[in-house]
């Protein structure tokens, strides 16, 4: 069964087995190390990726569910240096700390953006932050990233 995909807006055809996870075959076949492997239960959020717009946990995804899918990994968000508005966000409000949980959060904040807007309070982040694990930070400067991110994509979100 040969599985086809966009990853980071470029065709993709794995050779690993259709019932291989997404976040191993974006790690250890297509060397997109971004995407986290942090508790293999879908309990810590770190290896969360966009499908279709939305973000999941690829750590509960098999290769076959991804077939035809658009995914967007933390390394598909950048613009050449320009770094997308959620991003950017994260480096400014210093949203991050050991840097682990970034990716996942970054991709989280990307969705709730876009199902809030660009006004979503930080009760509402917090909220929505849940089954996304930060041992570092807290989630204060997380929640003011991605309220900040959210802001200034107005809901424009990848």
């Amino acid at each position: 069964m040969a599985i086809e995909f966009t990853l980071n807006g470029e065709r993709a055809a794995p050779t690993a087995d259709p019932t291989a996870l997404l976040v191993e075959v974006l790690r250890d076949e297509l060397g997109l190390t971004g995407t986290h492997i942090g508790c293999d239960t879908s309990q810590c959020g770190a290896c969360n990726v966009l499908m279709n717009g939305e973000p999941v946990k690829s750590c509960t995804l098999l290769l076959a569910q991804v077939d035809g899918a658009d995914i967007v990994t933390i390394e598909g968000l950048a613009e050449g240096d320009t770094l997308h508005p959620m991003q950017l966000a994260f480096k400014e409000a210093h949203g991050l700390q050991c840097g682990f949980c970034t990716p996942g959060m970054v991709m989280a904040g990307i969705g709730i953006a876009k199902r809030h807007g660009g006004a979503v309070g930080e009760d509402t982040i917090a909220h929505e932050l849940e089954g996304n694990l930060c041992r570092c930070t807290g989630y204060v400067n997380i929640v003011k990233a991605i309220k900040a991110g959210a802001a200034a994509s107005a809901g424009e979100m990848a």
